[in-house]
């Protein structure tokens, strides 16, 4: 491994600030503001995961028009424009004056930051990489973890000392100081794939790269949808109801935000065991394994709300997440080709982001209504078993076909 990081240092390193920086527009972040937003606004649940979710969504739909940029822009240049406005996206969040204000900060922060930080950076790397291509997103998708540990922490001791808007303004000049630089020296030389010579030599077999309008036509790529939107559904629900779970289980203030840390350790272990695992066996022969600690997360948040079971929810939801964050990254070069990657992608990555929309606008609604989040997590582990089992036979059907 650490031959492999010396020789690729530059391209790792760019893909993990990348996916590091995403963490401003991802759930675990934003999360951290809502309860000044609903008292600043006089939002209940229901009405600011609505707001929530008509954001995100609007970030989904735009997506697969925006994501095709990194098939006809250098990556250099797409980052160029995506960190700035991600910045912007930032302040107008910490300064927000008004609900429309607000909801136009979420829908750019999903867009930019859960969306195209970690597109570019999974693009760029599953197209940059082949025959190691399993360790190279293993190591990217480090940078999720990284920030899952870091900032919300950093965050609440910030928010806690000077006020939320402070988070949001260190935040801002963090991506403009530190990330803008870092990721355009990284990608300023894109990497030429060795895996190219094994695939002229006949010593692995060349992937025909599908077009976005043949992949929307393939079944099983659907298929495939149905359990691999389950983790982001789950996950954004999870973490964006800490404040109501923290005060439903009367949980120590820190204790969502430290819980992470195991999380994002358990992340770490499992996503450095997946990109081995991929590149030994390939990616479709994982898509049976990462659904079931996902199922086990939700029936483990269902049965007890003590600290000790959000810790055990924490530890299960880390060896998913390990595991389909690697998986996520590998699959679909493998399966449909390098050359539309892009395209591909985003289709994938509006998909994740409409389930992440999906999730707080459903499940506070139904809270609202008077069903506790205890008692929906049942009903998605149950889904999640039944996705393991269809992920079987798909893993299956494309052994057959390849």
């Amino acid at each position: 491994m650490f031959v492999f990081i010396k020789r690729n240092f530059r391209w790792v390193v760019g893909g993990f600030m990348l996916t590091y920086f995403s963490s401003f527009g991802q759930t675990y972040f934003i999360s951290g503001s809502i309860a000044e937003w609903q008292a600043a606004f006089n939002l209940s649940h229901g009405e600011f995961g609505r707001l929530y979710m008509f954001a995100t969504l609007g970030s989904a739909l735009c997506l697969p028009f925006v994501g095709r940029l990194v098939d006809i822009m250098a990556p250099r240049h797409t980052i160029a424009l995506v960190v700035p406005v991600l910045a912007g996206a930032t302040l107008m969040a910490g300064y927000a004056a008004s609900v429309a204000t607000l909801a136009a900060a979420v829908f750019l922060l999903r867009l930019f930051g859960q969306g195209m930080m970690t597109h570019i950076a999974l693009t760029a790397t599953g197209r940059w990489f082949v025959v190691e291509r399993g360790r190279a997103v293993s190591l990217v998708v480090l940078g999720h973890q990284g920030g899952e540990a870091t900032l919300p922490l950093l965050f609440s001791t910030l928010a806690l000392a000077y006020g939320y808007q402070a988070g949001w303004i260190v935040g801002a000049i963090a991506l403009l100081v530190v990330g803008l630089p870092l990721t355009l020296w990284a990608y300023h030389r894109p990497r030429v794939p060795h895996g190219q010579t094994a695939q002229l030599d006949g010593s692995s077999p060349p992937v025909r790269s599908w077009t976005r309008q043949e992949v929307l036509s393939d079944p099983i790529f659907w298929v495939l949808l149905l359990g691999i939107l389950a983790p982001p559904f789950i996950g954004t629900t999870i973490f964006y109801h800490q404040n109501y779970l923290t005060t439903l289980n009367a949980w120590p203030p820190q204790l969502f935000a430290r819980s992470l840390v195991i999380m994002a350790a358990t992340t770490v272990g499992f996503a450095l065991l997946a990109g081995a695992a991929i590149d030994r066996f390939s990616a479709r022969a994982l898509l049976p394994l990462f659904l079931l600690p996902l199922a086990g997360a939700c029936f483990a948040l269902a049965s007890g709300g003590s600290p000790a079971a959000l810790l055990g929810v924490m530890l299960l939801l880390g060896i998913s997440y390990g595991i389909s964050s690697t998986l996520f990254g590998a699959l679909w070069p493998e399966i449909y080709g390098p050359i539309h990657l892009g395209a591909v992608r985003s289709v994938t990555v509006s998909a994740a982001v409409f389930a992440t929309a999906a999730g707080p606008g459903v499940t506070g609604t139904l809270i609202d209504w008077g069903i506790a989040l205890p008692k929906q997590m049942i009903f998605l582990g149950g889904y999640c078993v039944l996705a393991a089992a269809v992920m079987t036979m798909a893993s299956a059907r494309l052994r057959r076909r390849d």
